[in-house]
Order: C-alpha cells, then structure tokens, then sequence
C-alpha cells in the first residue's frame, strides 16, 4: 500500500488495509455476540452476577479493540503527519489520550 494511501487521518478518515479491516470487524462482531449475549441473559433473567460478569467481558473486549486501533493510529496517521512537519498531529494525540483516559 503506499504512504499516501496508508491513512488519511487529516481529512477525517482513514484507509486501512484490508487485513486490519477484517480484524478489527471480527473483533467487533464478537464483541456484538457477548452483548446479545447479555441480552439474552437479562430476558431469562439471569443471576445478576453472572450478567455482570459478562458485561465486565464485553468492557474488556472493548478496551482491547480501542488499543489495537489506537496503536495502528499511531504508527499510521502520527507517524506520518511528524515525519511530515505537521505537530499539531502531537497535539491532537494528546487531546485523544486526554479524552480516552476520562
């Protein structure tokens, strides 16, 4: 893939190849299973715990998928915009992690 095609996180959007693609959906349609999952839990009316535990599942599920696309945004789109002289990308890094990190 070229670099100019790589990420075009400055126009608030970003091209990915097809393997990260596919990786991150699969990692959020499994994610969607655990949620119908709870769903399911809640109409049978499951021990609380036991939902609580699944949700606490879904959460982490979550945190994993936001590190694997925040790190692929950080060595795509602000690797790139630094090598390019752009700073305010450093900027806008750290307003994200300010925002993640609530």
């Amino acid at each position: 893939m070229e670099e100019s095609n790589m990420c075009e996180c400055s126009h608030k959007t970003t091209e990915r190849s097809d393997k990260d693609r596919k990786d991150l959906m699969n990692r959020l349609k499994r994610i969607e299973g655990q949620v119908r999952g709870i769903q399911r839990m809640l109409e049978e009316d499951d021990y609380c715990a036991d939902i609580l535990i699944q949700v606490s599942a879904v959460n982490s599920a979550l945190n994993g998928f936001s590190k694997v696309l925040l790190s692929n945004h950080i060595h795509t789109c602000v690797a790139r915009d630094i090598r390019a002289g752009k700073d305010e990308a450093i900027d806008e890094l750290a307003e994200l992690l300010r925002k993640l990190m609530k």
